[in-house]
């Protein structure tokens, strides 16, 4: 069964139906089957409505209390598999406006507690100075690579606010290559550079750096943020995949706890920043 990334909304459609017939044919009500499944029967209703996306485990527990036979079981299970996965294209992306990505994961922070990012190849946007962001941002797609970026530069510096929320908490691991690979001239990367360090400060965010001195036994594939325990976004170079399955979520943090455990943290991740900005500066003379 393989459901095309731009048909995810009909397979999200097709559980909830498949659900909600279910239901009806074992002559149980949503009030029944809710109790049955220890859910409320508002979930069971948004569930078959299709207005909640239910992970693996809700439709597990769902099937098992309708007894639907095991290879039916698989088929659905493995439709709620698909359906937890979205990929969204950078083309799709571009056609709707760089900048509103950077609002919708604005949006995503502040509906967020705790978010963890891996950056093996640049810094979150969270972290980028005006100059370094037009950087990053300005080759993005082929064809049109200009199109609506200053304002998508301000929408990702309008993002930073969400920095200022202490109830929330930022986790950022990068890489060597990542503080150090040159999207612009010294000057920028010098100020990228102390705007990290400065940001390290904060009582809310730890940003954690692997240097090149250290022995990783795993290669860093990709960039991809956790947001709480309920989505991951990974960055690939055709678009973004979004996961939402538990497994797929902690499997993740794994990844994400492996390789901060190999990284500089605290103080001797700031005065890393801070060395590599005398690096640029030097070559600024």
């Amino acid at each position: 069964m393989s459901i095309d990334p731009d048909e995810q909304p009909h397979g999200r459609q097709d559980l909830a139906g498949a659900l909600r017939k279910l239901r009806k044919a074992a002559g149980l009500s949503g009030e029944r089957l809710a109790a049955r499944c220890a859910m409320s029967q508002t979930k069971i209703s948004r569930i078959e409505s299709g207005r909640l996306l239910p992970s693996v485990v809700d439709v597990e527990r769902i099937l098992k209390a309708l007894q639907v036979p095991d290879r039916a079981t698989e088929q659905l299970l493995t439709l709620t598999r698909q359906a937890n996965v979205e990929h969204t294209s950078w083309r799709t992306v571009a056609e709707m406006g760089l900048w509103r990505k950077q609002a919708e994961l604005k949006a995503l922070a502040d509906s967020s507690t705790v978010m963890r990012h891996f950056l093996p190849a640049v810094p979150s946007g969270l972290l980028q100075v005006p100059e370094y962001a037009r950087a990053t941002l300005s080759p993005v797609l082929p064809g049109d690579p200009a199109r609506d970026v200053e304002k998508a530069v301000q929408a990702r510096i309008d993002r930073q606010a969400s920095l200022q929320n202490v109830n929330r908490q930022f986790n950022f691991v990068l890489t060597d290559q990542a503080v150090h690979w040159r999207y612009d001239k010294p000057s920028v990367m010098e100020r990228q550079c102390r705007h990290m360090a400065k940001i390290s400060l904060r009582e809310n965010v730890n940003i954690s750096i692997i240097p090149q001195s250290v022995t990783v036994g795993s290669a860093p594939l990709g960039t991809f943020v956790i947001y709480d325990q309920r989505l991951v976004l990974v960055e690939l170079y055709s678009g973004e995949v979004a996961l939402r399955d538990p497994r797929d979520v902690s499997y993740h943090l794994e990844i994400f706890d492996y390789f901060l455990s190999r990284a500089l943290t605290g103080k001797e991740a700031t005065s890393f920043l801070l060395s590599v900005a005398d690096e640029f500066m030097q070559e600024c003379d």
